[in-house]
């Protein structure tokens, strides 16, 4: 394409764009009707001379025009209750249904991974040894030992936020750096089974299981729940780099992406939720009975969300990404 010849070409037309941006509201009907022909042209300019023959100081300018243009043919908006409403009774719930596929298996190996491991550290005492010495192993499994204490050696409140944002930010690391084909989430993964098998392990080898489930499960149920989706969720995205679909991997990737990251801010809710339970229910006087009672009726509540919410909303088109006039455009793709 000869540039200088395309730039002659359409000139005016830019041109005469500008003009009607720069007159803001005060458009006839068939200025406005103008504005948007010469929004679409421009667009498909942009386009061309991105592909065919790009020109950075050409591609500034119709790039900074096409953008006024849009912002004066769809409007601005600005985010409102209603946008976190609908985000919360349909867009997250929606995500985490329609990403079922990837975390729920992820929670099934990585439960199972964590139960191989616990087993293997207690049937086996040189696993053990290999831990720690036999004098912290006991201080750690006794009767009001390090495992015990733990969840009440801090004021509640302070336990509970530190323990959300640890978890928080663990889950968006699961999110973000899953783009990375889905390997750091596995070692992040690997890690957390692994905390979780040696605590098994070494509280089964001291006949003290029991004590170690009513103090992991009130909380843990719904902190694993999030992170099992977040990790699958990254797992997802990663598989995305691999195999777009039918899509081009830009916008594959820019929709689920997009939706992953809001998820990290609905995984953030719950997180924060589980972290409550944690500093509060966890180490409370209740019976072991109604503190892991708790920890169930919040994995429910949660499940119910997701599968009753999030599938209606799934079913109804909704993917958990921004609304398509907030989305950028794209031009269309042969199948």
């Amino acid at each position: 394409m000869d540039l200088d010849v395309f730039v002659a070409a359409h000139q005016a037309q830019w041109a005469r764009l500008e003009q009607l941006l720069g007159r803001g509201r005060h458009l006839t009907g068939a200025e406005a009707d103008e504005l948007v022909a010469l929004y679409q042209r421009t667009s498909t300019h942009l386009s061309l001379i991105q592909s065919s023959a790009p020109d950075p100081m050409l591609t500034g300018r119709l790039t900074q025009l096409v953008a006024r243009a849009r912002a004066t043919v769809t409007g601005t908006r600005r985010a409102s209750w209603r946008d976190a409403a609908r985000f919360f009774t349909a867009g997250f719930p929606a995500a985490v249904y329609r990403s079922r596929r990837w975390w729920i298996p992820t929670a099934l190996l990585s439960t199972a991974l964590g139960i191989l491991i616990g087993w293997w550290i207690a049937t086996h005492p040189e696993v053990q040894g290999a831990i720690a010495a036999p004098d912290h192993l006991k201080e750690l499994t006794r009767p009001g030992g390090q495992y015990e204490t733990y969840y009440s050696s801090h004021p509640a409140a302070s336990f509970a936020a530190q323990v959300w944002t640890n978890n928080a930010q663990a889950a968006a690391v699961c999110l973000v750096l899953g783009a990375f084909l889905g390997l750091p989430v596995l070692w992040i993964l690997f890690l957390n089974m692994a905390n979780l098998g040696v605590g098994i392990g070494l509280m089964t080898s001291a006949g003290r299981l029991d004590v170690f489930l009513g103090l992991i499960l009130p909380h843990g149920l719904l902190e694993l729940t999030a992170v099992f989706v977040a990790a699958g969720t990254g797992l997802r995205l990663g598989w995305t780099v691999i195999d777009p679909g039918p899509r081009t991997r830009r916008a594959a990737l820019a929709e689920r992406g997009r939706a992953a990251l809001g998820m990290a801010i609905g995984l953030a809710v719950v997180l924060f939720l589980s972290g409550l339970i944690e500093g509060f229910v966890t180490p409370s006087g209740l019976p072991t009975w109604a503190r892991i009672g708790i920890g169930v009726a919040a994995e429910a509540a949660f499940l119910v969300y997701v599968f009753v919410l999030g599938g209606r909303a799934s079913r109804e088109g909704d993917v958990g990404d921004v609304e398509e006039a907030d989305r950028t455009a794209t031009l269309p793709t042969a199948a």
